[in-house]
């Protein structure tokens, strides 16, 4: 009888202080971004563009070079990224338009050793004299972003965008969807003077 009492005891126990299993959803890291305001900023350079508020800290570099040249520097320090712009002149010569093409589209080919895709869209603004195209380089690369744009005689104008972090696609990818509304926003608000 003992033996008895001692395996019902047991069995009270084991099923007596048990909670139901309920699994737990899956998380998702949820980052939420301010609306973008645009401003125009005209800055002594031969365009004019708007930029988002939240890139707080912009500078410009006369660069010397053959060609009238210039560095533009968008940071956005919440993102924790910088969108690096180039303006070069072209000098009439369709030689000259077509090595800054080369050399855009290759910083961008660059990419395909660590790159799982590159979709290219192509950008075209006859009324502006705006053309060229946004390339998002999607995977763990340096530059998950670039463009150029054009009004394929005098001016011509490259970007790409970097942050400040080992190159992750899944960590930096909500950061960097943001700032490439921004870029499109500048290829379609660029003025050239």
């Amino acid at each position: 009888m003992t033996k008895f009492v001692y395996v019902l005891v047991v069995l009270a126990l084991c099923f007596s202080c048990k909670e139901d299993v309920v699994p737990k959803p899956n998380a998702f890291l949820r980052l939420e971004y301010p609306e973008p305001n645009y401003k125009e900023i005209n800055f002594d350079l031969p365009f004019t563009f708007e930029i988002n508020k939240l890139a707080t800290k912009v500078s410009v570099n006369e660069v010397k070079a053959p060609t009238k040249s210039y560095g533009v520097n968008l940071e956005y320090p919440s993102l924790r990224g910088t969108l690096f712009l180039t303006y070069k002149s072209i000098d009439n010569s369709e030689k000259n338009l077509n090595d800054f093409l080369r050399d855009a589209q290759n910083f961008t080919q660059k990419h395909t050793i660590k790159a799982d895709e590159i979709p290219v869209t192509a950008y075209l603004n006859k009324q502006r004299k705006v053309y060229g195209a946004f390339a998002e380089v999607k995977g763990n690369v340096a530059s998950p972003a670039q463009f150029y744009v054009t009004d394929s005689v005098q001016h011509f104008l490259t970007g790409s965008l970097y942050f400040y972090a080992k190159p992750n696609y899944d960590s930096i990818l909500p950061a960097a969807q943001y700032i490439e509304k921004d870029i499109k926003h500048i290829m379609e608000t660029v003025t050239w003077k």
